[in-house]
């Protein structure tokens, strides 16, 4: 590719070697990437730098990746975005895809997974269902995500509805979610 038909791209996670690996790997790819470790720097960078593709980690620090996913579409429709977490959960999955991500991968994530993602136009009929139910371990995990979006992100909120001190609802957002 070209210098002047670089695709741009903007990545944006908290996690600064992630970010140097992908970066490296993705514009060995042909992207001319652009890179923000916080929310407001994200949106300020794809303001001034208006990328056709986004990278965005759901967790971003103690901020959330949906609010720049919301923030970016309302900038620009087309962007293509992918969403990356450590932490995920079918709430946040359906929000990031509303919001107007295009897909949701799992970290980690090399670049060949990630511009798949960012390449796939359609969904795929032939994903196998799960036969076994979740743990119930995984179940709170969801739970606690889908109260945790009903209150916009705000723990105080949360813990609140579901009757449990702040604290300890912390913590259990802390942990990463359980493996099915």
């Amino acid at each position: 590719m070209s210098e002047e038909t670089q695709a741009r791209l903007l990545l944006v996670d908290d996690d600064q070697t992630y970010c140097s690996v992908l970066k490296s790997a993705l514009e060995k790819r042909g992207f001319e990437v652009s890179v923000a470790y916080d929310v407001k720097t994200g949106l300020s960078l794809a303001e001034q730098f208006e990328p056709e593709y986004a990278v965005i980690d759901l967790r971003i620090g103690y901020e959330s990746g949906l609010e720049l996913v919301q923030k970016l579409i309302s900038l620009d429709i087309n962007t293509q975005i992918v969403m990356l977490t450590g932490f995920a959960s079918i709430a946040t999955a359906v929000e990031a895809i509303k919001l107007g991500a295009k897909h949701y991968l799992t970290k980690p994530a090399n670049a060949d997974e990630i511009l798949q993602a960012l390449n796939k136009d359609s969904g795929d009929s032939s994903v196998a269902i799960n036969e076994n139910p979740l743990s119930v371990k995984r179940l709170e995990w969801e739970h606690l995500q889908k109260v945790l979006m009903e209150h916009d992100g705000n723990i105080s909120a949360a813990a609140r509805a579901l009757n449990m001190h702040r604290r300890t609802l912390q913590r259990k957002l802390d942990k990463r979610p359980v493996k099915e």
